[in-house]
């Protein structure tokens, strides 16, 4: 590693170490709306088990996302946000 670029690393925890703190400000925070998977599903009328078959993921990582311990990220979240507006679809493309 160039002594640089390790200049700035610790400079980063410095500045990490500031905003954790409450002495500045972050240069930006990102928002994101959770994705209410429950809801999603019952929209489909079908089980916990079922819909995580039909998503591709297991029972556990689908009842992580409806009790909030963990959320669904990349492909995951934007195959719910198109079951949020349109389950018909979804219904439709995985033949269900």
């Amino acid at each position: 590693m160039k002594d640089s670029d390790f200049k700035d690393l610790l400079s980063a925890i410095d500045e990490f170490k500031l905003i954790r703190a409450g002495k500045l400000k972050p240069s930006r925070v990102f928002h994101f709306e959770p994705i209410q998977v429950k809801q999603i599903r019952r929209k489909l009328h079908v089980s916990q088990v079922k819909f995580a078959n039909l998503i591709g993921v297991s029972a556990a990582t689908l009842r992580n996302w409806e009790q909030g311990r963990t959320f669904p990220e990349g492909a995951a979240r934007a195959l719910l946000m198109v079951a949020a507006k349109r389950p018909d679809a979804i219904l439709e493309a995985l033949h269900v």
